[in-house]
């Protein structure tokens, strides 16, 4: 079967990338290596996203990923970008002299390491702890000067800078096959999923809603500096406060219920969204 052409980074042998990751990027190899995180899709709940894996791919193991299957357009650009699993985050913007373009790595600990590379957009600074599930960019397709690709994500999972079959949810995704449908389960129901926020008020305790806005009804407080989770997030009202002026809502109630506190006064490390929409 002939397949639309996209164009892409030339590939990269193995040993290359893996001195360029060490040396350019200045990650350190561990050698102690920690058990593997439990790694997700870099997408929110229960979106589908289709994954393109092929040999002479820059990284053997890794995938490109778009929301929609073939004919390939630039209509995903701007999509929110998560990350996998919990740590600290490296930010690139661009990477100078690679095919990466804008890129994020984030550090999980014991040598595991995530790559999301060709971002629009970075929505976290660099150095930023981020949260399983934590919007972390917007899919894009930067690139090297003179390089065109069109709109996709390409993601790896990499142990002490060697990259790896990629596991989301335990299961290893499917290999040298095109649009390979993929359902996420980041951040899906309130255990791991929400995503760490603080109140940040003047002091005064913080009302919760039950819907995103004051017109709705008062179920509740939360002190200034109560730690909350955030299970997902809903556009409403626009609210001036701590964080400047913002029309998200953070839902910080398990599901089936609503309990809404605006993200004005929410301490996310964010400026932009970090859950799914409710």
């Amino acid at each position: 079967m002939h397949r639309p052409i996209r164009a892409r980074r030339a590939p990269t042998p193995r040993g290359l990338l893996a001195g360029f990751a060490a040396a350019a990027l200045g990650l350190f190899v561990n050698n102690a290596s920690a058990a593997k995180p439990n790694f997700q899709m870099p997408f929110a709940c229960n979106q589908t996203w289709y994954g393109d894996t092929y040999p002479g791919h820059g990284l053997r193991y890794a995938v490109d990923l778009n929301h929609k299957p073939r004919p390939l357009s630039d209509g995903d650009l701007g999509s929110p970008v998560v990350a996998s699993a919990g740590g600290k985050a490296t930010t690139y913007n661009p990477h100078p002299g690679t095919g990466y373009g804008k890129l994020v790595v984030i550090d999980h600990g014991g040598g595991w390491t995530t790559w999301y590379a060709h971002l629009d957009s970075i929505a976290i600074a660099n150095g930023a702890n981020v949260n399983q599930g934590q919007k972390i960019g917007t899919l894009g397709k930067t690139t090297r000067p003179g390089n065109s690709i069109s709109a996709h994500l390409h993601y790896e999972q990499r142990l002490n800078n060697d990259d790896q079959k990629i596991v989301w949810n335990g299961s290893t995704i499917v290999y040298d096959q095109y649009e390979v449908a993929y359902k996420s389960r980041n951040s899906c129901g309130t255990s791991p999923g929400g995503v760490a926020g603080t109140v940040r008020t003047a002091g005064s305790p913080l009302n919760v809603r039950s819907g995103p806005g004051t017109t709705y009804s008062i179920v509740g407080s939360r002190a200034n500096g109560a730690s909350v989770s955030i299970r997902c997030q809903k556009a409403g009202e626009s609210i001036s406060g701590t964080y400047g002026t913002s029309n998200i809502w953070n839902n910080i109630a398990p599901a089936g219920s609503n309990q809404y506190i605006p993200d004005a006064y929410t301490y996310t490390g964010s400026d932009g969204r970090v859950a799914p929409d409710c």
